[in-house]
C-alpha cells in the first residue's frame, strides 16, 4: 500500500523548503507514530531548541550533518541519529541545506526496533549504526541505517521513500526483541491522561509492582514512570500554551500544584519560562522553513511551531503529539 503523503514547498528570501508528512502502515502503528521528510536549502545556518517529548525520532539523513549540543555532555555532529527519551532540552544546528527523514517513534517501538535497553540512550543522540539493529544483521538487505538513508535519498519520490520505509521497518520489528505487553499498556495509559496517571496506580492496572514497573520502564521506554509523567505533562502544557492558553489555566488543567510549578518544570526541562515561550509562540515565522518541525499521530505537522527572532540563542521546533 503506498502512503498518502501530504507535500509543503515554499521559496522566499530566506531560501526554498519543502515538507513531506504521512502515516506509516497499518501494520506498524501504534508503534511507529509518523513520518516527515524535509529538503532545506536556506540561506543561513539554524539553530533550533528540542524541547523533550514523549517520543523517540529516528533521523535518516541524506546530506549535510547536524550538530547536537546537549548540557553536560560534549556535541555530537551525525548525518543520521537516534534520539531516545530525555527530560532536558538539545540544541540542534545546521548549515541551512540539511534533507531527510524523521521517523517519530513510541519508545517502547524504539527498544524493540534498536534492541538495546532504553536508558543507556537517555539524554544523548548516538549514531543508530552504533547499535544492534536488525538493518546490520548478516544477510540484511542494508549494512546499516546509513546504507538505508541512501537508498531513500536515491528515489525519486517521498512516496516511494516512505514506501520502503513502510517495508524497512516491518522487518525491523518482526527481528527485534519484543516489548512487555505491560509496558505498552502503561506508556499508552500515560500518553491517554497526559501524565497525570498515579505510578501506583498504574502499576495496579498492569498487575506489578511499583519497582518492577520502574525497572521495566528504564529498559523499554528509558525513562521510569514518573520522570515519563513529567514530560508528557509539560508537553501537554506547551501545546496549550502554544494554543493561547494562560500560564494559571495551564498549569491547573496539566496536573501541576500551582503556576509556579509549571514555570519550575518549564525552566527545568526547556530553559525557559511559560512567559517566554507563549511569545514565542505568538512570533510569526519568518519563512516557511521555520515552520516546519515536527510531526503529529497523523503523520501532519504540529501547529505549536515555535520561532525566536534570528539574535536570541536557539529556535523552537515544534511539539510533536504522540497520541
Amino acid at each position: 500500500m503506498t502512503p498518502a503523503v501530504r507535500v509543503r514547498s515554499g521559496h522566499g528570501p530566506g531560501g526554498s523548503w519543502e515538507v513531506a508528512v504521512a502515516r506509516p502502515h497499518p501494520r506498524l502503528r501504534p508503534g511507529v507514530l509518523g513520518y516527515r521528510g524535509f529538503r532545506l536549502a536556506l540561506d543561513r545556518p539554524r539553530r533550533r531548541l528540542e524541547p523533550p517529548i514523549g517520543a523517540s525520532t529516528l533521523l535518516l539523513g541524506f546530506e549535510e550533518p547536524l550538530r547536537i549540543t546537549r548540557a553536560g555532555r560534549p556535541p555530537a555532529t551525525l548525518v543520521s541519529l537516534y534520539s531516545g527519551p530525555a527530560t532536558t532540552a538539545a540544541v540542534g544546528e545546521h548549515t541551512g541545506r540539511v534533507s531527510g527523514i524523521e521517523v517519530l517513534l513510541a519508545p517502547w517501538a524504539a527498544f524493540t526496533l534498536l534492541g538495546t535497553p532504553q536508558h543507556e540512550l537517555t539524554d544523548r543522540p548516538v549514531d543508530p549504526d552504533d547499535l544492534p539493529h536488525a538493518l546490520g544483521a548478516p544477510g540484511g538487505r542494508w549494512r546499516g541505517v546509513h546504507d538505508l538513508a541512501g537508498a531513500l535519498a536515491a528515489l525519486p519520490t517521498w512516496e516511494r521513500r516512505f514506501g520502503l520505509l513502510d517495508d524497512v521497518l516491518g522487518h525491523w520489528s518482526a527481528a527485534g526483541p519484543p516489548s512487555a505487553a505491560q509496558v505498552v499498556r502503561a506508556w499508552t495509559e500515560l500518553v491517554r491522561t497526559g501524565g497525570e496517571l498515579p505510578v501506583p496506580r498504574l502499576a495496579e492496572e498492569v498487575g506489578w509492582s511499583v519497582r518492577h514497573l520502574e525497572n521495566r520502564f528504564r529498559e523499554q521506554i528509558g525513562l521510569g514512570p514518573k520522570a515519563a509523567a513529567r514530560v508528557l505533562r509539560l508537553q501537554r502544557a506547551r501545546r496549550m500554551l502554544a494554543a493561547g492558553y494562560g500560564p494559571a489555566e495551564t498549569a491547573a488543567a496539566c496536573g501541576f500544584y500551582d503556576q509556579a510549578h509549571l514555570s519550575g518544570e518549564f525552566r527545568a526541562m526547556t530553559g525557559c519560562t511559560p512567559g517566554a515561550f507563549a511569545a514565542a509562540a505568538r512570533r510569526p515565522a519568518s519563512d516557511g522553513a521555520d515552520s516546519t518541525g515536527g510531526t503529529g499521530p497523523d503523520g501532519g505537522a504540529d501547529p505549536a511551531a515555535l520561532l525566536l527572532a534570528p539574535d536570541r540563542s536557539a529556535v523552537f521546533s515544534k511539539t510533536p503529539d504522540p497520541r
